[in-house]
């Protein structure tokens, strides 16, 4: 009996620790609804790379862009095998319109989780790092920027800068600034007194070197998780700035402006509202999945499953 329980420990001793993220990848690939949100922004962004390839360029002759180019001898066609989704009423085929799109909301859903994580985690590590009266006056300019709604302190942002993509992609990463901040000072808040910092400390480390080396990695869950989530709200906001007039101005496509172009000729060419409306429909919710996807992957109770 004692030999077996002495193998058994043996064996247990002799395997490897099984990786963390790797427990992760394997609870989050489990849930099929996040499978499926990871598999269409796959199929959106190789679509917005390939845009080149997979569109119809009317006038290839030309050196303006595909999604420029006007047939005033086919304006308001149906969805066909010519044009998958259809024509405006300028000729130009709105599905090449929508793929080029992509390309816009992409930019801007990255480019502003970039600009809001990076200063909404900085922020949220210092105030919980250093407390004090340094965290106070963080927290009170987080909760300033909190009074307003993203898609309100948008619209100000933009309607003072200017409307323009540059503009609509500092005014979304501003507004999703205090979240992180937020979820990055709770998660010091409570990891600052373990061990691991303090003999950081004791062999004379910097702060910024114990912030960004000691502190930082144990707070990516939640980040990665809140980058998933807000994906989704930043691309509907810059939907809703193009919809507004105040996102990226024409001729550049846009899912946003082609709604609000479409929705002039709804009665007659449902298609113009229908697929840009659906490619937004389809993004956000995909983003959805993943983000709900890989809490549920994050969530320590699952983790030691």
């Amino acid at each position: 009996m004692n030999e077996t329980k002495s193998d058994n420990l043996t064996i247990n001793l002799r395997r490897k620790p099984t990786s963390l993220w790797r427990n992760i990848f394997r609870s989050f690939i489990r849930n099929r609804t996040a499978v499926f949100g990871v598999f269409i922004i796959l199929l959106f962004t190789l679509c917005a790379i390939f845009a080149p390839l997979i569109t119809v360029d009317i006038n290839p002759d030309n050196n303006r862009p595909a999604y420029e180019e006007m047939d005033f001898d086919s304006p308001k066609l149906p969805p066909s095998l010519t044009h998958l989704a259809g024509t405006d009423d300028r000729g130009r085929d709105s599905f090449t319109r929508i793929v080029y799109g992509g390309r816009v909301s992409l930019q801007v859903g990255i480019l502003a989780m970039l600009i809001s994580t990076f200063i909404g985690v900085t922020a949220g590590l210092a105030a919980g790092y250093y407390g004090k009266w340094i965290d106070s006056l963080i927290m009170r300019i987080i909760d300033a920027i909190l009074a307003f709604p993203s898609l309100l302190l948008a619209i100000l942002m933009v309607a003072i800068l200017g409307p323009s993509l540059r503009n609509a992609m500092l005014a979304i990463g501003i507004g999703f600034i205090p979240s992180f901040a937020r979820v990055t000072r709770a998660n010091v808040l409570s990891i600052r007194e373990k061990e691991y910092v303090e003999s950081a400390k004791a062999i004379g480390a910097n702060s910024w070197r114990i912030m960004w080396l000691s502190i930082f990695p144990n707070t990516l869950s939640p980040i990665i998780v809140q980058i998933s989530l807000g994906m989704s709200y930043a691309i509907l906001i810059e939907a809703s700035l193009s919809f507004l007039g105040l996102g990226i101005q024409p001729p550049t496509p846009s899912w946003g402006y082609m709604l609000t172009t479409g929705r002039e000729l709804i009665e007659y060419c449902w298609w113009l509202t229908v697929f840009p409306g659906l490619a937004i429909f389809l993004t956000v919710l995909a983003w959805n999945f993943i983000g709900d996807g890989l809490r549920e992957a994050m969530d320590p109770k699952q983790i030691r499953r």
